[in-house]
Order: C-alpha cells, then sequence, then structure tokens
C-alpha cells in the first residue's frame, strides 16, 4: 500500500531524514517509533503529501504522491489519506458531531447521508451520546476519538496518526491505540503511527525505528 524509496530530507545543513525506505503492507498497522527530534513527524508529512522531500519517493496505492502537483496532492488527501494528530485539532466552536461532519460538507455530502456516516462513526468510537457536545465538554481521550472519527469520515484507505496519544494519560492511550488497532483490523484501513511510547508499540504489526533521521 505504501513505498518509501531513498527518503531525505534536509533544511539547509540540517539533514531530518537520511536515505528512509521502508514498505507497509495494505491492512498494516506499521508503528514509526523515535525519539522526539527523530524525524517521525517529518516522515509522516513527506508520506501524506503535506512537505515535500529533498529527494526520494512515496508511493501510496496508485499515487506516487511525491510526484504530484498541488491540485493532485489536495485530493489524494481528500480520497485517500485521514490525518490525526497529537493536538487533536478540533474546531471548538463545533460539536463532536459537526467536527466529524466537517470532511463531508467540504465534499457536499448530502445532508442525510452526511448525518447518518457521522451517526455510525461516533457510535464506532463510543461516543454515540456525546454528539452535541463541543471539545471543551469532553475529555482528552474523547476529543482524540472524535479527531479519529473525523479522520475516518471520508472512508480512507490510510490513515496517519502522529503521536495520537501524546497527549494522553496510559491508560487514555492503551484505549486509543487499541481503537486505532480496531479500525485497521474492522475497515481494512492501513495505518502509520509515530509514537515515542514502548507500550504503545505493542499494538502493531510491525514496528520501524528513526535514530537521527535513518531507520535502524
Amino acid at each position: 500500500m505504501i513505498t518509501v524509496e531513498g527518503l531525505n530530507k534536509s533544511y539547509g545543513a540540517n539533514h531530518v531524514l537520511r536515505d528512509v525506505g521502508f514498505t507497509v503492507d495494505a491492512g498494516e498497522l506499521l508503528a514509526v517509533r523515535g525519539r522526539s527530534g527523530s524525524g517521525k513527524t517529518t516522515l509522516l508529512n513527506l508520506i501524506g503529501g503535506l512537505d515535500a522531500p529533498s529527494s526520494g519517493r512515496v508511493v501510496m496505492g496508485s499515487w506516487e504522491v511525491t510526484s504530484l502537483g498541488p491540485a493532485e496532492l489536495q485530493r489524494m488527501r481528500r480520497e485517500t489519506v485521514g490525518f490525526v494528530f497529537q493536538s487533536f485539532g478540533l474546531i471548538p466552536v463545533l460539536s463532536a458531531a459537526e467536527n466529524v461532519g466537517v470532511p463531508l460538507r467540504l465534499t457536499r455530502t448530502p445532508a442525510r447521508a452526511r448525518e447518518e456516516r457521522v451517526r455510525l462513526l461516533l457510535a464506532m468510537v463510543g461516543l454515540a451520546d456525546h454528539a452535541r457536545q463541543r471539545p471543551y465538554e469532553l475529555s482528552g481521550g474523547q476529543q482524540q476519538r472524535v479527531a479519529i472519527a473525523r479522520a475516518l469520515a471520508r472512508s480512507p484507505q490510510v490513515l496517519i496518526a502522529d503521536e495520537p496519544t501524546g497527549q494522553l494519560d496510559s491508560e487514555t492511550a492503551q484505549s486509543i491505540m487499541q481503537l486505532i488497532r480496531a479500525v485497521v483490523r474492522d475497515q481494512g484501513v492501513t495505518a502509520v503511527v509515530a509514537t515515542h511510547d514502548p507500550l504503545l508499540v505493542r499494538q502493531a504489526d510491525r514496528v520501524i525505528e528513526l535514530r537521527d533521521g535513518a531507520v535502524r
């Protein structure tokens, strides 16, 4: 599903990634482990087309991500990838249901289909009874569940999660990783999750480690 070949990323004299290469099979949960500053976020941004490498290539399904122009990148992200970030990224003035529905509004999904999809996703992440609550009324773990539901709104083939449990206590973090594990299993999604927590990598099918920008 994902192929990374000879990926390098530099900012001036700062070499963030050095000749990184690996593959991820369809339906696999890959954990990218490494300390802060090891290049995990940069790697995920390159895979998801949020940034461009200095050299190398990324292929995701039928998309050669690193050769796409801005319009094609936007289409690829809209059709293929769901993103989950450590900071949740929810819109404060919107309810949980409205946050989950944002991607569907952007693609002008009809209201009835959108509302049904939102109900299904909130039930899937265990928040059916919290649809009308705003982010500040939810716990950190609940907010991350909303963020995961939003990432799945358009049925992506790939889920990219950057330190999705970094702001959560260990028990809540485990429940979030178990949820991601269940999504991979039940929805057939391919997931790449960056984490520095050794307890969380146990949920992964496979682990790669970044040290000083290289796979070790």
